[in-house]
């Protein structure tokens, strides 16, 4: 659990800086380039300069063919997820965003579930429904959910895009990596982030929308090196749980711990429907947490 708690709070410390960015006038798209290539680099050091592609410590690594192109993929998915939630919260709003960001949960959940046979009794099952009505009702301004139809398909594709990316993630983990070659495989999917990251800055560039500050290169170094940490505790999570309690968890923690942060330091309000969301998400994390043993207390 103390995994989970990282997670939480690094990636928590991650969105307090994207809110700094648009005080500071910071180029999300640049910085965000810029950080997956210095947290590969922290991979690069945390795997002492030796690429690593079978696993160990006791590990068979019995598919290591599926090493190089899951990262791939989901660094990739890194890339695109991360820069169309970028455009989502500038063309639709961060709450709106955040809950087709959020929601995607369910797929790794599913996942989960179906693919490795991962408990499902109705406590979890309750927690999880649990935890989508707490997003929604956590994420909603005047208490309505208002969107121009035409950003329909963006708000699918980063429901997708996010789904797949953490689906695939839960699969590498299972099938080819472990706590010997993770770094070698954080390295992967930052630097194909990274690349990806910049054909998003390369094409503003010579569309002549943007230009290089070396600001933005500064806020993304600072950026990079937490964004590695968060992979490597998720990951270190996801060996000590299953993912249909891991990714629920995480995301209802993030919601509370920024809540928390977004009253207490940036005073934002929030309504009572919003608050609602906020309990029912402390309810969904215990239900997820606890299943097997509630569960197990009804037999």
């Amino acid at each position: 659990m103390i995994d989970i708690l990282y997670t939480i709070l690094i990636f928590s410390g991650l969105m307090v800086l994207f809110k700094l960015f648009d005080r500071l006038k910071v180029d999300n798209l640049q910085a965000i380039a810029v950080n997956y290539f210095v947290a590969g680099i922290c991979g690069i050091v945390a795997m002492d300069g030796k690429i690593q592609v079978t696993g160990g410590l006791g590990f068979d690594n019995p598919n290591p063919q599926y090493f190089i192109p899951t990262a791939i993929i989901i660094g990739f998915l890194f890339g695109v997820v991360f820069n169309l939630i970028a455009y989502g919260t500038q063309k639709i709003g961060i709450s709106i965003t955040s809950v087709a960001n959020k929601i995607s949960l369910i797929i790794p959940v599913i996942f989960g579930i179906w693919w490795f046979q991962e408990s499902a009794n109705f406590v979890k099952i309750t927690g999880l429904i649990l935890a989508l009505l707490a997003i929604y009702f956590s994420t909603i301004t005047a208490g309505k959910l208002k969107f121009n139809k035409k950003y329909l398909l963006l708000l699918l594709l980063i429901f997708l895009g996010q789904g797949l990316a953490d689906s695939t993630f839960k699969f590498a983990q299972v099938n080819c990596v472990d706590a010997t070659n993770s770094p070698s495989f954080f390295t992967l999917i930052f630097f194909a982030s990274g690349i990806t990251g910049s054909i998003f800055v390369f094409i503003k560039v010579i569309q002549k929308k943007t230009i290089i500050k070396f600001k933005n290169v500064f806020w993304g170094i600072l950026l990079g090196i937490p964004n590695y940490f968060t992979l490597h505790f998720f990951f270190k999570a996801l060996e000590e749980l299953p993912a249909s309690q891991v990714y629920p968890i995480v995301n209802m923690g993030i919601i509370v711990f920024l809540t928390l942060i977004g009253t207490a330091i940036f005073r934002e309000k929030l309504s009572g429907t919003n608050w609602m969301g906020i309990v029912l998400a402390v309810i969904a994390i215990a239900l997820i947490t606890f299943s097997n043993e509630i569960f197990n207390s009804f037999g």
